[in-house]
């Protein structure tokens, strides 16, 4: 095979639509099924992954290949999770027409990527993907809680979660995602997408967010446990926390443990960063579900 053909060929709107039409796919909107038309893009994408030939990339939400085969055209090895059957069923054989060099380093998983509980083949340590707009930062946690072999990625999201995922503590947006996206990784804008690069066209604007593994904070209690402090000082954002947490603990026990986090009682969580939140947590008792 000559250096040419091994390289795969992308899809342009003409392929995405012909792919369809062999599907009698009819994308909506209100179903979230955008497929990007535009090669430039995905190429983008991957370049901003930092992607390399000794990566194993997990993909979520290939649909049609689009960004799969731009990913294999720098990947060792690219491993997609797609809900739809025949999505899923499609993808082996578009990978064989348009990147045949590839066919062996490329498998596709039939699964709910917010369900599995691993993942086929070697060890991903990059996850690059479209993720479905409508969960797609209950996607990106699960999977950087099951696979921490995941050392840096790059996701595209509804660009107002982008903003939240990369938001830095007192930041208007920052919240449960920005906290707990940062117990597994240092995360950043990577800039924007257009909707013109959809078929059909999103009626949102599109994020970019790259993110590179780091060691979880050092602490005896558990991440579930953190992140039940993280959810209830977000749960009624205006509360300061002495107001807020007093619905998972008794209001002597949240008073004793901000003291002993250092943390001021009228304090609201939007200032506090993840190690604030591990040292509340060491502080306080077991929590509890208390009325409202």
């Amino acid at each position: 095979m000559s250096e040419t053909s091994a390289v795969p060929r992308l899809l342009g709107a003409a392929e995405v639509r012909s792919l369809a039409a062999r599907l009698d796919l009819h994308p909506t909107k209100q179903r979230g099924q955008n497929f990007v038309i535009d090669p430039n893009t995905v190429r983008r994408i991957v370049r901003e992954s930092g992607v390399t030939a000794d990566d194993v990339v997990l993909e979520v939400g290939p649909g049609l290949g689009s960004l799969t085969l731009a990913l294999l055209e720098v990947a060792g090895r690219v491993t997609a999770i797609e809900l739809d059957d025949k999505l899923a069923g499609l993808l082996p054989e578009t990978i064989a027409t348009f990147a045949p060099a590839q066919v062996d380093s490329f498998e596709v998983v039939l699964a709910d990527a917010l369900r599995v509980d691993s993942v086929p083949g070697p060890p991903p340590t990059a996850l690059v993907a479209n993720l479905p707009y409508n969960v797609s930062v209950p996607v990106l946690l699960h999977l950087l809680a099951l696979l921490p072999t995941l050392r840096h990625g790059l996701v595209m999201v509804q660009a107002e979660v982008a903003d939240r995922l990369a938001a830095e503590p007192g930041s208007k947006v920052y919240g449960v995602p920005s906290v707990k996206a940062a117990w597994y990784a240092d995360v950043r804008r990577a800039g924007a997408v257009g909707r013109n690069v959809f078929w059909p066209a999103p009626n949102v604007d599109s994020g970019l967010v790259a993110w590179t593994h780091h060691a979880p904070p050092t602490t005896s209690v558990s991440r579930e446990r953190v992140f039940a402090i993280v959810d209830a000082a977000f749960a009624h954002r205006r509360k300061a926390l002495r107001g807020a947490l007093r619905n998972i603990a008794p209001g002597e026990a949240v008073d004793a443990a901000l003291a002993e986090a250092a943390i001021e009682p009228l304090t609201r969580g939007e200032t506090l960063t993840i190690h604030d939140f591990v040292r509340l947590a060491e502080a306080l008792p077991d929590l509890q579900e208390l009325p409202t």
